[in-house]
């Protein structure tokens, strides 16, 4: 009989927080819809340390000319969003790294620019949708390492790397995937040469330029991640490039000076450091630029992320590793 309480015990820890943790998290989410959600059970979802908006998200993004910018060293990695007859924008990591999400409005198109380092997702998404324009904060909660974003408007909960709500009223809505892409800051610079806009540095008081990150794309596991491994030997922190559901490891594209598969063209150029390497962003090691584009030239929406997070959240999607 003891034996046996103790194994109620053991179960009644174990489940009850995941079983309470709404009635928690309304405390801090008291007009967030718990009742509607996609997820499987809350214990997906776990704190990542900081609350609700204390990683704080741009909301009034100030840009200068390219050739104005002196603070970047040319292989920092900035993300890079193109709008057809607009000017490019280029939104350093270093920022991108302390806040995860910009709101931003180009030519009067609202967009969210997002960065979740434990996945290195970089993902420029649509801020229109059928419910109206949203503006979007960081939760400090993570799903599978993943940023839970959330809206401002209706206070639901999103999925970064998918785009996805997954908790709230908006639950199911999904943004749309911007073409956007990481690059080192030269590379831009080179490109626009006057004709680009750079992100300037937030008022806020951060480390800008140095990665709180350390080695963690050398690490053996992900913070906080406790789902399968990725397939075929590759490495949890290996990069991959997705299209939709489809996976390319880097490098395999760096390896084979390109791929030209599934109706896409993926290029690989060196000359990118690691924001996630050393503590200084920019003494980080050579990762390279990747550019997806279609048969037209065109650029292709895609992420270049952490393997275990394309496993995590596309379980049965494809992985383009050659022969």
């Amino acid at each position: 009989m003891q034996r046996l309480i103790q194994i109620m015990v053991a179960l009644l820890l174990v489940n009850t927080p995941a079983l309470a943790e709404p009635d928690i998290w309304k405390q801090e989410w008291p007009t967030t819809n718990f009742s509607k959600t996609s997820i499987k059970s809350w214990t997906e979802i776990l704190s990542g340390g900081p609350p609700k908006d204390g990683i704080p998200a741009i909301n009034t993004p100030k840009f200068q000319s390219d050739v104005k910018e002196g603070r970047l060293e040319a292989n920092e990695p900035v993300l890079t969003v193109a709008i057809a007859g607009q000017r490019e924008r280029a939104y350093p990591i270093r920022y991108l790294i302390w806040h995860e999400i910009v709101n931003d409005t180009i030519d009067g198109a609202p967009i969210a620019v997002t960065f979740c380092p434990l996945c290195n997702s970089g993902v420029t998404f649509d801020r229109q949708t059928d419910h109206g324009v949203l503006t979007f904060g960081v939760s400090g909660k993570l799903r599978n390492s993943d940023m839970v974003m959330f809206d401002r408007e209706t206070q639901s909960w999103w999925q970064q790397a998918t785009g996805e709500a997954i908790v709230g009223n908006l639950t199911g809505t999904e943004l749309k995937m911007l073409p956007s892409w990481m690059e080192s800051w030269s590379q831009f610079r080179e490109r626009n040469s006057g004709t680009g806009l750079v992100m300037k540095q937030p008022a806020t008081s951060r480390a800008y330029g140095r990665n709180p990150y350390q080695g963690y794309d050398t690490s053996a596991r992900p913070f906080l991640y406790n789902g399968e491994m990725p397939p075929h030997g590759i490495s949890p922190v290996a990069r991959v490039v997705r299209v939709g559901n489809k996976a390319w490891p880097v490098s395999r594209v760096r390896d084979e000076g390109g791929v030209d598969e599934a109706g896409i063209k993926i290029s690989w150029e060196a000359g990118q450091a690691s924001a996630l390497d050393t503590d200084i962003i920019a003494k980080g090691r050579d990762v390279g630029t990747i550019r997806v584009r279609d048969d037209q030239g065109r650029d292709v929406a895609h992420d270049v992320m952490f393997a275990f997070a394309f496993h995590a959240f596309w379980p049965e999607g494809s992985w383009m590793i050659g022969r």
